[in-house]
């Protein structure tokens, strides 16, 4: 239900069982692995600019649907940043070698949570427009108001509106197209609701796990991020904890991957081949 990423050649879409139904994902390219997750109310195809620039310069590139999105199932019992750790290790195991993950947003947290809970098994992280903690200046109003607009009955219409409004700056020239495969992808039966209970999740586990990550990291944000009240300090809180390296991305928003590939893709690049210098 994803835009191919890539117009290349890649495998069929697959999928693993994990706890309650099935995660959905995608592979191409032979070297180190890179598992590329997205944010909440997105598709694996966010990657779509980034993606093929790694697969060209000799990495294994897997990308992942998360719970109740995309290609994967709906029948979940859970939808928060923990099960999403739980499936990026699942995956990571079954592709048999460790990997550096990218995640975007949400899946950047479960990212987080999933290095700290098994460090063997992630050699880096790339945290692009991370929620790795709740938002400090969100207050318990805010936060029910949210979860009243993303209630199951009309969590899917909120979120087609809502969508464009992060993309703050400079426009993928795909947006129209990719938007209204994000919009149908969420009309589908179960989906809406899979989404809806997405939307309830705490940062609370990752900001926990913060400490215990061991693996080097890069922190990617939009200048423009609407998500955070102040871009800049929450990206540089961030790097703090984790002693990354942090690109501040101008004319982007939440979705830099897709909004500024020209600066996104070198920045990656840069941090995988440093960390094959380091291996």
């Amino acid at each position: 239900m994803s835009i191919s990423f890539m117009a290349m050649n890649i495998s069929s879409v697959d999928v693993i069982p994990v706890d309650g139904g099935t995660v959905a994902y995608e592979i191409a390219g032979a070297g180190p692995l890179v598992v590329f997750v997205p944010g909440m109310g997105d598709l694996r195809s966010t990657w779509r600019h980034l993606a093929p620039s790694l697969i060209a310069a000799d990495y294994r590139v897997a990308l992942t649907d998360l719970r109740g999105h995309g290609d994967s199932s709906t029948d979940f019992a859970e939808y928060d940043d923990e099960a999403t750790a739980r499936d990026i290790i699942a995956l990571v195991e079954h592709l048999g070698e460790p990997a550096v993950v990218i995640g975007n947003s949400m899946g950047a947290g479960s990212a987080v949570i999933a290095a700290a809970a098994r460090p063997e098994l992630v050699r880096g992280l790339v945290l692009v427009g991370p929620f790795v903690r709740n938002p400090p200046s969100v207050g318990a109003a805010m936060r029910l108001a949210f979860r009243v607009l993303m209630a199951r009955p009309w969590a899917a219409a909120v979120w087609k509106g809502y969508l464009p409004s992060l993309y703050k700056g400079r426009l993928p020239e795909d947006q129209t197209e990719y938007l209204a495969t994000v919009a149908a992808a969420l009309k589908r039966p179960g989906y809406g609701a899979a989404f809806s209970r997405t939307t309830r999740t705490t940062h609370a586990p990752a900001e926990a796990a913060l400490p215990a990550v061991s693996a080097p990291a890069l922190v990617i944000m939009g200048e423009l991020d609407p998500d955070f009240p102040t871009p800049a300090a929450e990206a540089a809180w961030i790097g703090d904890q984790l002693s990354a390296t942090v690109v501040m991305v101008a004319e982007a928003g939440h979705y830099p991957q897709s909004q500024r590939p020209d600066v996104v893709v070198p920045a990656v690049a840069s941090f995988l081949a440093d960390l094959g210098t380091n291996a």
